[in-house]
């Protein structure tokens, strides 16, 4: 089921879950090849958009006197994938977000082919239908009709796909969507994670290690949710959502067809929380990511998760202390400053300017030869 704006434009944010599911864009065995092909940025502070004029870029104001990060951008909550892209490189993720227009045609044509791959997986397993919407609640309440449809399916047939899924954690709401839910020949619930590759190859372990923190958080918020650890009154609170705002008549008859006899966001949020804790649904047992390449759709390989739920909230913890306005981004040590060679702001980073790294240039050998 999508949803599609009708009476007025809805952003990005007001969808819902928003998440990005895929990081072709870090094609990491492509640095040699693809660094000449870049849009690298000049001496100046800026960098070129799309008609080719410079972007201005606003300097990172240190002090106390700055809006935290969630307020500077307006987020009410966070994506998954927007903590999974700190754990690559936090400094690149906050250019990001300064300059959200700003992506090279080649990293474009990647995540579009990333895109259609994984719409093809999905409707293999079910239809998509457009519902029109023309609130932020209309647009929610698409996502937990989902929720509700999709949670007998996967006790039925043993297999979804774009599973939402959303929590408070460390007083910051997270969402994001899982790839794949389906039980194992053992009854096990299994967590898959697409990953598609440019070049039929693996990534690097950089790669692999934050593939995993994405999976790794899943599962975290997920099993939160089956546990009833996720509150109603949390998600009011952040997404400042009007639960007795009544449905569009879209949604209404789209509810009404799924047999919900609903009239508010409200009614339909006390729905999806009973569903969550009383179907049965177990926690994640396993997490599985698999690569496989774009142009063939050959499986590269597949890596099998370990759920390290200690480390996974320290990261965690470290990742939204900047988000709260509690310490500046940071950019790569020294041991991984071969991320800037593909890095499209490294020439006006502030985080090599300052030494946080050296030289891109420069192999970790040479210098740690010197």
């Amino acid at each position: 089921m999508a949803e599609t704006g009708e009476e007025e434009t809805m952003p990005a944010e007001a969808s819902g879950f928003s998440d990005l599911s895929d990081s072709e864009f870090l094609d990491l065995e492509d640095t040699q090849e693809s660094s000449a092909s870049l849009s690298k940025p000049g001496p100046s502070s800026g960098l070129p958009g799309k008609d080719g004029m410079l972007i201005s870029f606003p300097k990172w104001k240190r002090g106390l006197d700055i809006l935290p990060p969630m307020e500077r951008f307006h987020l009410k909550y966070l994506n998954v994938t927007d903590l999974s892209t700190q754990n690559w490189c936090e400094q690149q993720m906050v250019y990001g977000k300064e300059l959200p227009g700003f992506l090279s045609p080649e990293k474009a044509a990647v995540l579009d082919t990333g895109a259609s791959i994984h719409l093809a997986r999905e409707l293999e397993v079910h239809d998509l239908v457009t519902v029109p919407i023309s609130t932020k609640e209309d647009a929610w309440a698409v996502k937990f009709l989902n929720i509700l449809s999709m949670i007998p399916t996967l006790q039925s047939e043993g297999r979804i796909r774009e599973f939402p899924v959303f929590g408070e954690v460390e007083s910051v709401l997270l969402v994001g969507v899982i790839d794949e839910l389906h039980y194992t020949a053992k009854g096990e619930l299994e967590l898959v994670e697409l990953k598609t590759r440019r070049r039929p190859v693996l990534p690097l372990e950089a790669q692999k290690k934050k593939d995993c923190f994405q999976v790794s958080l899943y599962k975290y918020i997920f099993d939160a949710m089956v546990q009833g650890k996720v509150t109603t009154a949390s998600l009011l609170h952040h997404v400042k959502l009007h639960p007795e705002k009544p449905l569009g008549p879209s949604v209404l008859r789209h509810a009404q067809q799924g047999g919900f006899s609903v009239k508010s966001l409200g009614d339909l949020m006390e729905l999806v929380f009973l569903s969550l804790t009383l179907s049965d649904l177990p926690v994640i047992d396993i997490l599985k990511i698999e690569y496989i390449h774009q142009e063939t759709a050959t499986v590269l390989g597949t890596e099998i998760v370990a759920f390290e739920e200690k480390e996974l909230r320290s990261k965690v913890q470290h990742y939204l202390a900047y988000w709260m306005g509690h310490r500046e981004p940071q950019g790569v040590d020294i041991e991984e400053a071969w991320k800037c060679r593909m890095c499209n702001y490294a020439d006006i980073c502030e985080w090599r300017k300052d030494g946080g790294v050296h030289s891109a240039t420069l192999e970790p050998q040479a210098k740690k030869a010197k």
